[in-house]
């Protein structure tokens, strides 16, 4: 028998001396925990994706010093590690087997992912050959990452001599994302007839987190062991190379439904955002609507209430309804809570500019007004404390641009900013479910709301939602029903479908035209926003690149 580790782990991108630290720490742990061999994800080196980063020659001689410190430091283990390499001249998306203070083998990535939030072609040059090592009498090959989604790296290592593979990954969650593994282990298997071990990052990078979920993968392609969700853990597992077969030893993966992972995915991409870039505490405004009160209950998940402000700042257009709820709400979670007013700022404001408005109809000019107004005490709040602004848009109002710029669009992170409008209720109704189960709470530490309340209020997701500018507003006077917005803009914006294709889907030919329209007309808008964590395979930003500036009208011609 054969112990191997998987160290699921998070890895800061650029910190050499801190990721360093945190390998030697897992060998070492791993060691003792009696493993003939301990794998960590790709580039667990840098961190993933370092990006451009990896242009700067200082960086690529910090990675080879780093990688000497590690190499003579292997000992009694074996260890495999990704790291970026500089050899001949190329850059290579590597993993070294290290074993006794030298090199078993070095291993180039052969496939070099270009599409969705990947850029390999931009940084790296393409591996050609197969890296084979024999452990305990089992020859094991290596592949990274994209190698195991490809037909080729992997029926190479077997042709080399491979009876197990290890496949290192640093691979972004997104929906649906367990699924498409699961039919990429029965790919590889139908291809080599090999057991693999699938070692994955985990963790929030920018607008990317990453959901671990490691695998133990027999030679049918079926999951023995699954890592779990977003979790840091060293896992250990035995393999028998008589058999091909594994034992995986107290791997802790509760399965959990669509909401739970979206909603742990968007939690632990939060988290690691506001800690990463030196911040403790986040600051917004907490209107009594469904958007600022998910948020609000994220943040308090992710970080905990104590690190949680939120500030209401009602105008003339301010329910008390909305009063009521986001006080319910915030004494709920125990959060900070304050309020402050932005009547007599708008009032200045309207007065100041009467003189150049004279003779113009109140519009959407004297709406804005007061969102950026609230973006201005957010901003200031921020500023005077250290907190870091959350904006609360959701996916569907960025798609359209039923949010003001340098308003609620304000933040320095946006963690909606990938959610359709559908899918915020029903995460909030997922969030009150969850509250309910103790087991749940203490599992995916959960905060805790006082008495037993809601921790989103039952009122806040059965009231029609609305931006409250004006009296009476509605959302809906301005968009189509959020049920029938998202379905087209996933067929747009996720699909790429085209508007005929659309509309012979059976929506209404203007309607989709009119949104479509707006969506391409408000990327300027998008490109101003906060980062947030990506979801979903279309993300604005690293994954739908748009030009600002633009003549092409499919959206809305007659024909096309």
């Amino acid at each position: 028998m054969i112990k191997i580790a998987l160290a699921q782990q998070d890895f800061l991108v650029g910190d050499m001396p801190g990721n360093l630290e945190k390998i030697l720490a897992t060998v070492a742990a791993a060691r003792d925990a009696g493993a003939r061999l301990v794998v960590f994800p790709e580039l667990a080196l840098t961190g993933y994706p370092p990006e451009d980063l990896l242009l700067r020659p200082g960086f690529m001689r910090s990675v080879h010093r780093a990688m000497e410190k590690l190499t003579a430091a292997v000992e009694g283990i074996d260890v495999v590690v990704g790291h970026p390499w500089m050899a001949d001249g190329e850059r290579y998306n590597a993993a070294s087997w290290l074993r006794d203070g030298g090199v078993a083998g070095r291993y180039f990535k052969h496939e070099l992912p270009n599409y969705a939030v990947f850029d390999e072609a931009r940084y790296f040059t393409r591996g050609t050959r197969p890296l084979v090592v024999e452990l305990g009498g089992c020859r094991v090959g290596v592949l990274v990452c994209e190698d195991s989604w490809a037909e080729g790296p992997a029926a190479k290592a077997k042709t080399a001599g491979a009876q197990l593979l290890l496949a290192p990954n640093a691979s972004p969650y997104r929906d649906g994302k367990l699924t498409d593994r699961e039919w990429m282990f029965r790919e590889r298997a139908g291809e080599t007839g090999l057991p693999m071990v699938y070692c994955n990052l985990v963790g929030g990078q920018d607008d990317l987190v990453f959901d671990g979920r490691s695998a133990l993968v027999d030679g049918g392609g079926d999951i023995v062991a699954l890592g779990p969700l977003c979790e840091d853990h060293l896992l250990l597992a035995d393999f028998d190379p008589a058999t091909q077969a594994f034992t995986a030893a107290d791997w802790p993966a509760p399965p959990v439904d669509e909401m739970a992972e979206l909603y742990i995915a968007l939690a632990r991409g939060l988290r690691d955002y506001v800690r990463k870039n030196g911040f403790s505490d986040v600051v917004f405004g907490l209107s009594g609507g469904i958007d600022s009160a998910l948020t609000l209950a994220l943040a308090a998940d992710a970080l905990g209430p104590e690190h949680v402000h939120v500030v209401m700042m009602p105008s003339r257009y301010t329910s008390q309804l909305s009063l009521d709820l986001a006080a319910e709400q915030a004494e709920a979670l125990g959060v900070d809570y304050r309020t402050i007013s932005i009547e007599e700022s708008f009032e200045a404001l309207t007065h100041v500019l009467a003189p150049s408005f004279e003779g113009h109809a109140v519009d959407l000019t004297e709406e804005n007004l007061q969102a950026r107004i609230r973006g201005n005490i957010v901003m200031a709040l921020s500023n005077k404390f250290g907190w870091l602004p959350l904006a609360t848009s959701n996916k569907s109002e960025l798609a359209v641009g039923y949010s003001t710029i340098y308003g609620d669009m304000c933040g320095g992170f946006s963690p909606l900013k990938d959610v359709l409008k559908t899918h915020v209720f029903s995460l909030s109704r997922w969030r009150n479910e969850a509250n309910r189960d103790d087991a749940a709470v203490a599992r995916m530490s959960l905060a805790t709301t006082a008495n037993g309340a809601e921790a989103v209020p039952t009122g806040v997701i059965e009231r029609p939602p609305s931006a409250e500018l004006r009296h009476d507003q509605l959302d809906e006077d301005s968009l189509p029903p959020y049920d029938v917005l998202d379905e087209v803009l996933h067929r747009f914006v996720d699909l790429d479908w085209s508007i005929s294709d659309i509309v012979a889907d059976g929506y209404d030919e203007a309607m989709v035209r009119r949104v479509a329209g707006m969506v391409l007309r408000n990327e300027y808008k998008r490109r101003q926003g906060a980062p947030g964590t990506r979801v979903t395979s279309r993300g604005f930003g690293r994954d739908r690149r748009y030009p600002m500036t633009s003549g092409w009208r499919e959206a809305v011609s007659s024909k096309q």
